[in-house]
C-alpha cells in the first residue's frame, strides 16, 4: 500500500510527485544524438501505416478527456492531420463513422474504464487501429489495444487525477512527435528542438510548485466563493475546464471552464464582482500565434475588470502587462505554446486542494466518487 510520504493527503503528494512523473514519462523515451523518439515497440503499427493514416480519434473521460483534448491541437500541429475528440460514454451512440486508415487514441489512467474499453471496441469492430494511454500495466484496455504507452507516473491514489493528467498529456506529445517525424511532418532538427524543451519540462514544474504558499492563501482569500469560471483559450480551454473539475470534485464548489472567446455569448452576464474569473493568459512570445491571442485575453481582461470582474490570471514570469491588470497573478515558467498546459495546470489543482482542506472536505475520497467507473 503506498504511503503518503510525509504528506496530509494523497492528492497533495501526487501534485508534488509531477516532475518525477513527466521525467519517467519522458526521458527513457527520447534520445537528442541522434534526435528521436523511441516507442516504436510501444506503439506496435506499422511505419507504413502511420504514414497512410487520414485521421486520429481521440476517446476518453473526465480528465482523461481533457488530456485528450491537448492533445487534439498538439497532433494538428506536429502531424497535420484532422482530430476528432470524443466522451467515451458517447463514442458508440453516435455511431462514429471511422475505419480503416484511421488511430483511435483511448485514454484511462485505470485502463479499466467502461465507457473507454467500450469505445476501444467499437473503434475496432470498425476497423480502426488502436493505441491505449493507462498508468496501470496490464489493464484491460492495454491488454486489447494494438499499441500501449503507459504513463509512468507510479500509483495514483486520490480520486482526482493529478500527476497522470500531465504524463498523458507528455505522452500525447511523444506519441504525435513520433508520427510526426515517422510521416516526414518534423525535422530533425525540429525534433531536437522539441525534445530539449520536454526534458526541461520536470524542471519547470519543480519552479511552479513553489508557488504552492501562493495558492493556499489564494484558496483562502476565496474560501467562501460558492461559483468560479476558469477560462482558456486554445490549447488552454482544456486546462481550464480540468481545473474547473478539480475544483468540483474536491472542494464541491460549483465551477465552469469555458472558452475565453465564447464569454460574450452568454456568460458575460453572469460577470460581476461576486463570480472570479480563473484566466489561462501565458504567452509563448516565440508564438506569433501565442502572442496574438495573449493580445485578445489582456483584453478580455480590461473588459472583465470594466464589470468589476476579478481576476485570478496563470501568466508567464515577466508578464507585467498581466499582472497590472489581473486582481492576482500566479506565474509560471516561459515554455513553448504546445507545452505550457503541463505546467499551468499545477497552480490549479494546488488551488483545489487547498480549498478542500479550508473546507475540511475528504479530499482524497470526495463523495460519490470512484477512482475507476466500472459500469457505465
Amino acid at each position: 500500500m503506498s504511503d503518503k510520504n510525509g504528506f496530509p493527503h494523497f492528492m497533495l503528494k501526487e501534485i508534488f510527485e509531477q516532475p518525477k512523473a513527466l521525467a519517467e514519462t519522458i526521458a527513457p523515451r527520447v534520445s537528442l544524438e541522434p534526435a528521436g523518439v523511441r516507442i516504436a515497440e510501444e506503439v506496435r503499427i506499422p511505419q507504413s501505416e502511420l504514414r497512410e493514416l487520414k485521421r486520429i480519434n481521440i476517446v476518453a473521460s473526465g480528465t482523461s478527456r481533457h488530456a485528450g483534448i491537448v492533445g487534439q491541437h498538439i497532433f494538428q500541429e506536429l502531424v497535420r492531420l484532422p482530430v476528432e475528440v470524443d466522451y467515451a460514454s458517447e463514442f458508440e451512440n453516435r455511431n462514429p463513422l471511422i475505419g480503416r486508415a484511421e488511430l483511435t487514441i483511448v485514454i484511462t489512467q485505470s485502463g479499466e474504464t467502461a465507457d473507454t474499453t467500450g469505445a476501444q471496441r467499437e473503434a475496432k469492430k470498425k476497423g480502426s487501429r488502436t493505441i491505449a494511454i493507462s498508468n496501470v500495466l496490464n489493464s484491460t484496455i492495454a491488454r486489447e489495444a494494438d499499441g500501449v504507452l503507459y504513463t509512468n507516473a507510479g500509483p495514483e491514489i486520490s480520486i482526482a487525477s493529478t500527476k497522470a493528467f500531465t504524463a498523458q498529456m507528455a505522452v500525447l506529445f511523444l506519441l504525435a512527435a513520433y508520427i510526426g517525424s515517422v510521416r516526414g511532418d518534423l525535422s530533425k532538427e525540429q525534433l531536437r528542438g522539441w525534445i530539449e524543451e520536454l526534458l526541461d519540462l520536470p524542471r519547470k514544474a519543480d519552479e511552479v510548485l513553489k508557488q504552492a504558499p501562493l495558492c493556499q492563501r489564494l484558496a483562502e482569500h476565496f474560501r467562501k466563493i460558492e461559483d468560479f469560471l476558469f477560462l482558456g483559450r486554445a490549447i488552454h480551454y482544456p486546462i481550464a475546464m480540468d481545473g474547473a473539475l478539480k475544483l468540483k470534485e474536491v472542494s464541491y464548489v460549483h465551477a465552469e471552464g469555458y472558452p475565453t472567446g465564447e464569454t460574450k455569448h452568454g456568460p458575460n452576464a453572469l460577470i460581476d464582482e461576486h463570480l472570479p474569473l480563473v484566466m489561462i493568459a501565458t504567452c509563448d512570445r516565440n508564438d506569433p500565434g501565442s502572442v496574438r491571442r495573449h493580445e485578445k485575453d489582456l483584453a478580455n481582461i480590461r473588459q472583465f475588470k470594466e464589470q468589476s470582474g476579478r481576476i485570478i490570471a496563470i501568466a508567464t514570469e515577466g508578464d507585467v502587462e498581466t499582472k497590472a491588470l489581473a486582481n492576482e497573478v500566479v506565474f509560471v515558467p516561459q515554455a513553448p505554446e504546445l507545452l505550457s498546459p503541463m505546467l499551468e495546470i499545477i497552480p490549479l489543482q494546488l488551488f483545489a486542494y487547498y480549498t478542500a482542506v479550508i473546507k475540511g472536505l475528504d479530499v482524497d475520497r470526495p463523495r460519490n466518487l470512484v477512482k475507476s467507473v466500472m459500469q457505465e
